[in-house]
């Protein structure tokens, strides 16, 4: 099914002869997600080391724990890999996998573990699973299929969208009871341009546009601690002994960095004064180390991985394997927007939200669940050409 090809005009194939020096996608990819891997390792033990020792930890602790999280993802990547593309974008698939997160997300609100004042976590030995995480996914992937399944619907009349939407609402509405409103945001966000690059009317996306926008103000202010997030966003420096603290500390770490940094493990806010350091505002950390110069390298990096999975949807989409083309969109919309959100908040330039820059920050759930996508992604890579015409209505 056709996705409105002006979304990736700007995507061009290069040439027969420019294709002999290119390396090839799944080569790009890994080697972008390597890359954006050891930055993650190599920050993550510089700003949570001073962290470790005031609370009588080892000081390595948070680095062996990104490197397992690391590993763990990647057996599961691997395993997914392995698993043919025509059983993953199975619509039993999708709809289990979704069911499954809901399940999980609906056990966190009654069960899970309390961090921070929320119920997002659910312990498995000593280890904390995000459910809402794999949410993103699960919804990602029910979106691919369902958009396939009720093209028409979802064009020229508004029972898909409906029944997309109530789908979307129950998942939703389990997150905002946990609560964790930025993995809604990302969520919906996703789903939008799915829809919309599906062939949405555009009366329909304006439906959508006020309905998001009336929640997300209602969202901010029935909760007042999201209301003062915002409040402080707007002057940074106002309240620097409150509300302001975290992005003022930020900011501050930026402006010590310059263009080339302090130096590796020299930074001073890591040192008490931006608390945990070393989760979402690492790339503050980063800033303050190593400058505007290693911000723009993890940036390009981060620009770079999301070219190569839009490239991805294109491909598939010209070889008209809608499935697996709207999936890969939803993947590249999910890393831009994750990576977007928390550079945002870093830089000054956004409320503070906790949400993870993919592969980067610290945190397990986030880092597996993406290592899985990347091995969806891989996979796709590898049989998309092999598709035959005859069979592209299956991906």
């Amino acid at each position: 099914m056709p996705i409105r090809s002006s979304s990736f005009s700007h995507l061009a194939s290069p040439t027969a002869k420019e294709k002999r020096w290119l390396p090839s996608l799944s080569s790009v990819l890994i080697s972008c997600v390597g890359m954006i891997m050891v930055m993650s390792l190599l920050m993550v033990t510089s700003a949570s080391i001073s962290f470790a020792e005031l609370n009588n930890m080892y000081p390595l602790k948070f680095f062996i724990n990104q490197l397992s999280y690391m590993m763990i993802g990647i057996i599961f990547g691997f395993i997914v890999y392995c698993v043919p593309l025509r059983t993953i974008f199975r619509t039993n698939t999708s709809f289990f996998v979704l069911l499954g997160c809901l399940a999980m997300i609906i056990y966190t609100v009654i069960f899970g573990s309390v961090i921070n004042g929320s119920r997002r976590w659910i312990e498995i030995g000593s280890i904390n699973f995000q459910p809402a995480e794999l949410a993103k996914l699960a919804m990602i992937l029910f979106t691919a299929d369902f958009l396939v399944r009720r093209v028409d619907e979802v064009r020229y009349q508004a029972t898909g969208f409906i029944r997309l939407c109530g789908v979307a609402f129950f998942m939703i509405l389990a997150i905002m009871l946990q609560p964790d409103f930025g993995s809604v945001v990302i969520i919906i966000g996703c789903m939008g341009a799915m829809i919309f690059v599906a062939g949405l009317p555009m009366r329909l996306v304006m439906i959508l546009l006020g309905s998001v926008s009336v929640g997300v103000v209602l969202a901010i202010l029935t909760a007042g601690y999201r209301l003062k997030r915002v409040t402080s966003f707007i002057d940074p420096f106002d309240d620097l002994r409150d509300s302001d603290y975290q992005l003022g500390r930020s900011i501050v770490a930026f402006a010590r960095g310059e263009w080339t940094g302090v130096g590796y493990g020299e930074s001073i806010q890591k040192l008490a004064h931006l608390p945990e350091a070393h989760t979402d505002f690492l790339l503050a950390i980063t800033g303050e180390e190593l400058g505007l110069v290693g911000v723009v390298f993890l940036l390009s990096l981060q620009i770079l991985l999301i070219w190569v999975v839009m490239k991805i949807s294109y491909d598939t989409l010209k070889r008209r394997q809608s499935r697996l083309s709207y999936f890969a969109f939803g993947v590249g919309v999910l890393f831009f927007g994750q990576a977007f959100v928390n550079a945002g908040m870093t830089l000054g330039i956004l409320p503070t939200k906790g949400l993870t820059m993919p592969f980067f920050s610290y945190g397990g759930s986030s880092m597996v669940v993406n290592l899985i996508i990347i091995g969806i992604l891989l996979r796709i890579i590898k049989d998309s050409p092999k598709i035959s015409p005859t069979e592209a209505r299956y991906y």
